[in-house]
Formats: C-alpha cells, structure tokens, sequence
C-alpha cells in the first residue's frame, strides 16, 4: 500500500500515544536528521534482562507542574550534534506518532531541550515518504 504524502508547515501539532502524548506542538525542521524530545530526569535500567529509560515529560509548554513519567527500550545510544554544534551522546527510543489520522514509528533522542522554544523537533528520518514540508506556513493540520 503506497502511503499518500501530506503537507504540513513548519510548527504542527501531534500526538505520541505510545508516550501517553496528545495535542503537542512541534517544530517541523528538515535540517535535522533526528527527532527530539526535551525531557527531564532521564534514568537508563534493566527490564526483563533488556535496557529501558524511564524520563520525565512536560507535556504542556504552559504548564510546567504536569508531569508525565514515562518508560520505553532503550533502542540506541547515538552521538548527535545540537543546533549550536555541540555534540552529545544521547538516548535513543522508538515511538508511534501520530499525525493527519496516521501513526507510525520514529526514533526520537531525549535531550534537554529547556532553552528551546518547543519540546519536540520533529527530524528528516521521522518525515521520510510520509511529509512534504511548506516552511512559509503553520498548523496546516489542525487548519482542515
């Protein structure tokens, strides 16, 4: 079944159900190639013999008192070089998002991203064969 592409600008709305996520603004942004999440007290343990995270997320920009904990495998740990050009090593997860009607999965990197106006980027890997960006726009979903 071949996918339909969808447009979207360049700040969206999403959600990460797999995370327990709804309703979060993202910065859409070609130039990475990674998908990141600012989270908070990220904690590396074993499950079931297998390497977990377990991380804290504020969901809502506004609101900084909710919480959310989360916990998933730990798919990778990647060297990844920041907007400012500083490299750092960081954890790897994989995750449904959903977006248009449509999930799927992404890696996402947890990193803090408190100094950043959204808490998610959404990268190139997690848009490839679903997305076509028009930059000079905003909310095209949330528009229709």
């Amino acid at each position: 079944m071949t996918l339909q592409k969808f447009m979207v600008g360049s700040i969206e709305n999403c959600d990460l159900p797999g995370l327990g996520i709804i309703d979060l603004e993202v910065r859409v942004d070609t130039g990475a190639k990674t998908s990141s999440l600012h989270v908070d007290h990220i904690k590396k343990f074993k499950k079931g013999g297998k390497k977990w995270v377990s991380f804290d997320i504020h969901p809502t920009v506004h609101n900084v008192d909710e919480v959310i904990t989360c916990q998933a495998p730990l798919r990778d740990v990647r060297k990844i070089k920041s907007s400012n050009g500083v490299t750092e090593e960081r954890y790897i997860v994989r995750t449904s998002i959903r977006m248009n009607q449509q999930e799927w999965q992404i890696d996402i990197s947890l990193t803090d991203r408190s100094d950043m106006s959204y808490l998610m980027l959404l990268g190139r890997e997690a848009m490839l064969n679903r997305i076509t960006v028009d930059p000079s726009e905003t909310f095209l979903l949330t528009s229709e």
